[in-house]
């Protein structure tokens, strides 16, 4: 009888590391557990015992994009010296991952699962919750902006203003998958902030 093969290893790191890849490329409902396990090259129960469910390793996966493709945006955003610098860096920062050689042209977090079954909606409001992280990060570093002295605004006009480079950001993302380039959204930003210029200016004293 001929000797056994040797069992295939498997590494989870290198596997959430594939899987990513994959849900990058297809999204949340265009792959499927057969497609995960043919591109890990292992069996699905091996799929299941490491990760749990589908979705499980679609969490564990977001996790990794977060600390990957996803950080830079938001080191961006923490690093800034001013509220102003910190978004303008956070902007370019998004416009450079969507746009990137080798990856999809768009922010998983966007648009990894817009709409789909009726059975994936804790993956979608999965996706939403941390769609709304970006919104209280933004809000939060505009906050730290007035406590710094270099951001003048209510907390009221915090918010909106939050609300509006939140869309910006989400919007970059929309743009580059339907084929805008680097340089395209490098407009779109420089419009964002002529926005901040006008938005955070001082109001005119009135005559008296």
């Amino acid at each position: 009888m001929a000797p056994r093969g040797r069992p295939r290893t498997f590494d989870p790191d290198t596997a959430l590391r594939q899987a990513l890849d994959l849900f990058w490329e297809r999204g949340y409902e265009g792959t499927s557990l057969q497609d995960l396990a043919g591109a890990m090259g292992v069996a699905s129960a091996s799929i299941y015992a490491c990760f749990g469910s589908k979705e499980e390793l679609f969490r564990r996966v977001m996790a990794l994009y977060g600390s990957t493709s996803g950080e830079p945006p938001r080191r961006a955003l923490r690093e800034g010296a001013t509220a102003r610098a910190a978004v303008h860096a956070m902007l370019r920062a998004t416009a450079d991952q969507v746009t990137g050689a080798d990856t999809p042209h768009y922010c998983m977090l966007v648009l990894a699962a817009p709409v789909g079954a009726v059975e994936n909606h804790t993956v979608r409001e999965f996706l939403a919750e941390r769609r709304r992280g970006q919104h209280t990060a933004i809000r939060d570093r505009l906050a730290r902006g007035v406590t710094d002295g270099d951001l003048t605004a209510a907390p009221a006009d915090l918010d909106a203003l939050a609300r509006y480079y939140t869309t910006v950001v989400q919007g970059l993302s929309i743009q580059a998958r339907d084929g805008a380039t680097r340089p395209e959204l490098e407009t779109v930003i420089t419009c964002a902030m002529a926005a901040w210029d006008a938005l955070t200016a001082a109001p005119s004293p009135t005559a008296p």
